[in-house]
């Protein structure tokens, strides 16, 4: 299972950005997008700010919630969404599509290749739900601690290594 991880702004500007691969069940922590989809990553991530935006100003059934579970779906792709107090999106792309073996490729009538999904992977899961949602809140614990430094102003990129760390941290802990 592979992850992008990306906050995003009060202004939708990317602030942090991070690849990473499962670590829980024997995996080695290494994402495995495939390279024909590994750039649509970003592209998937931000259509779905429309739909935060929907249930974040969305009235009484918004119910002023930080972690908003799984959003969106892109073909094999699903997203998660987490707000902060401040507005910043945390948003986590979880691709279950594993790297196939050459042999199991199929050729389309159109030369793409296409691969098989995992059909073991459910977004909605309560175990899945709570490991991503402990997730969230490391990083927030994280993200608080690092706006707080003076030197930060809002909407600046995060370049931090210690930040990154972390993240890989919770990542590797919780996914």
């Amino acid at each position: 299972m592979s992850y992008y991880f990306v906050i995003i702004g009060t202004k939708d500007n990317p602030l942090f950005e991070h690849e990473f691969g499962t670590s829980k069940q024997g995996g080695d922590g290494i994402a495995r997008f495939r390279e024909d989809a590994r750039h649509m990553n970003q592209f998937i991530v931000h259509s779905s700010l429309d739909i935060v935006e929907e249930i974040q100003w969305g009235g009484p059934q918004a119910g002023g919630q930080m972690y908003l579970k799984h959003i969106d779906r892109f073909q094999s792709s699903y997203i998660s969404c987490f707000l902060t107090a401040t507005n910043n999106k945390f948003l986590l792309l979880t691709s279950p599509t594993a790297s196939p073996a050459p042999s199991s490729l199929t050729r389309t009538s159109t030369s793409r290749t296409s691969y098989p999904a995992s059909s073991t992977y459910n977004p909605t899961a309560p175990a899945t739900e709570e490991a991503i949602k402990n997730f969230f809140l490391d990083v927030y614990d994280a993200w608080v601690k690092t706006v707080m430094n003076p030197f930060y102003s809002l909407d600046q990129r995060v370049t931090s290594p210690v930040f990154k760390g972390r993240v890989a941290g919770a990542a590797k802990k919780y996914l």
